[in-house]
């Protein structure tokens, strides 16, 4: 079948795609911007894709119209507190304008449980999408999950955070909700079981793992896994405010998606019984199988995609627009060293940040990141996806990938912290056997100028020992 993938860069997409070709699949992949779609070679040859956002009016006249199937994996809680709802119904009514064009029979959409009266504006939002979606000229099936568990889910992610940084957790009320988890891989085995299954069109099913838990109750059970002492001490007073900032201090989501996600946490979200199990002949797994998978991924250094890397995790939507690192008008800092071994210090080039560390004065970008929390910013808490691999689109720390090419022996980062203007952070090998390391800063204003200048005696002992570093140590992982 010829299948239309959006979101494919997604961590659903991400997940979703071996399965797609593995079962001799033509994949067409649709993202915003292809250079975040981080694929090996082999997988490259097997794909065709196409940039297109369907926020925006679609020119549908160079897309492919011979498609069998779609996936509709388009989400955007984390992008905004407030209109993420107007942009997901006008990308919903946009691919349905896309799909009028097309040969398409089925459109698989993984939404949420939306199964009380009152919702919050997350399952409000998807619920509206899934209304917009059975206007179209095709098969619609749904499938409505609620916590999704695995290697680099923000849900697995979140609950990591509080369990390994806090014994002691002082909590809000919405621990007492009840839900029910679901594994990634079931996600998957499911998305994958209804395509092309008419047993399945034109309805919506809810799916979830074996275990119907409290949130407080899948912390525990997280802690007990990982031989952690966890006390939780539940407080009625904290108001969802409190709670998103909670949220956004303790662990590596970014606020916009701490506030959808505590308005949604007040929200039972249990699954309504259905034959789908039996139809696809799938029986999920449990939550604490569900864990024990994720830490072998991660252990494996296997994590395929992560919710850290989407761009509405950041402070940039386009990567495009900054790829071209400034000239004029700019402040720079330029350091460059001659290199013995060209390769052992590509290596660890590729091994910055995360657990590995700036290889100088860590504290000192502790420090920083720990400022750009309160700022508001992301802080060096998202890490890395892969200790050894980085690919355009990343998040690694507080700065965003914007480009990685080993073979050329470049990389450049474009800084979302906090900042009174842009920063860019480039590394380089040239025919010469040098590392150029090179800081660009181009300010905003007069308060940019005071910064990076203020920043001056900082930069001139980190920088400086950041190179001096990278050019001679090995690799930490």
């Amino acid at each position: 079948m010829k299948i239309l993938l959006t979101g494919a860069n997604g961590y659903i997409g991400m997940r979703l795609l071996p399965e797609l070709l593995q079962n001799g699949h033509e994949v067409i992949c649709a993202v915003r911007d292809k250079n975040r779609l981080p694929l090996d070679p082999e997988t490259t040859k097997k794909v065709s894709v196409v940039e297109v956002d369907f926020a925006k009016e679609v020119n549908t006249d160079n897309f492919p119209k011979d498609i069998d199937a779609a996936y509709y994996l388009i989400h955007s809680m984390s992008s905004s507190t407030t209109d993420f709802d107007e942009m997901e119904a006008r990308s919903a009514i946009n691919f349905n304008k896309y799909m009028a064009t097309t040969s398409v029979k089925q459109v698989i959409y993984l939404s949420g449980i939306v199964n009380q009266e009152e919702l919050s504006k997350h399952l409000s939002s998807r619920k509206k999408v899934e209304e917009i979606l059975y206007k179209g000229n095709y098969n619609l099936t749904v499938l409505r999950a609620g916590i999704v568990v695995g290697s680099g889910s923000s849900s697995f992610e979140i609950i990591r955070d509080l369990c390994e940084k806090l014994p002691i957790m002082i909590a809000p009320k919405w621990l007492k909700t009840r839900i029910q988890p679901i594994a990634i891989r079931d996600v998957i085995n499911f998305l994958y079981g209804v395509l092309d299954n008419d047993r399945c069109f034109n309805q919506s099913f809810d799916i979830g793992g074996p275990d119907i838990l409290t949130y407080k109750e899948m912390l525990m059970k997280y802690s007990k896994i990982r031989g952690l002492k966890l006390w939780i001490i539940p407080v009625p007073i904290m108001s969802p405010r409190l709670s998103s900032y909670w949220l956004y201090f303790v662990t590596s989501t970014s606020y916009k998606l701490a506030v959808n996600l505590v308005d949604s946490m007040k929200m039972e979200v249990v699954a309504k019984n259905n034959n789908l199990q039996e139809i696809l002949n799938i029986q999920p797994i449990t939550y604490e199988e569900a864990i024990k998978k994720a830490f072998e991924k991660i252990e494996q250094n296997l994590v395929v995609s992560s919710w850290k890397d989407s761009l509405v995790a950041g402070r940039i939507t386009n990567l495009k627009q900054y790829i071209q690192v400034p000239k004029y008008g700019c402040l720079k800092d330029e350091k460059v060293v001659e290199v013995e071994n060209p390769e052992m210090v590509l290596e660890n080039i590729w091994a910055i940040g995360g657990e590995n560390g700036w290889y100088y004065g860590n504290y000192l970008w502790k420090i920083r990141g720990f400022a750009d929390r309160l700022l508001g910013g992301v802080g060096l808490r998202r890490g890395r996806t892969d200790p050894k691999k980085i690919n355009t689109g990343d998040a690694l720390d507080f700065w965003r990938v914007l480009y990685a090419d080993k073979e050329n022996k470049r990389l450049l980062l474009f800084a979302e912290m906090k900042l009174p203007g842009e920063a860019w952070l480039e590394f380089c090998i040239n025919e010469k056997n040098e590392l150029i390391q090179t800081a660009t800063f181009r300010s905003k204003g007069i308060w940019g100028r005071l910064y990076w200048y203020a920043m001056l005696p900082f930069h001139y002992f980190i920088f400086d020992g950041m190179i001096r570093n990278i050019s001679k140590t090995q690799p930490k992982a």
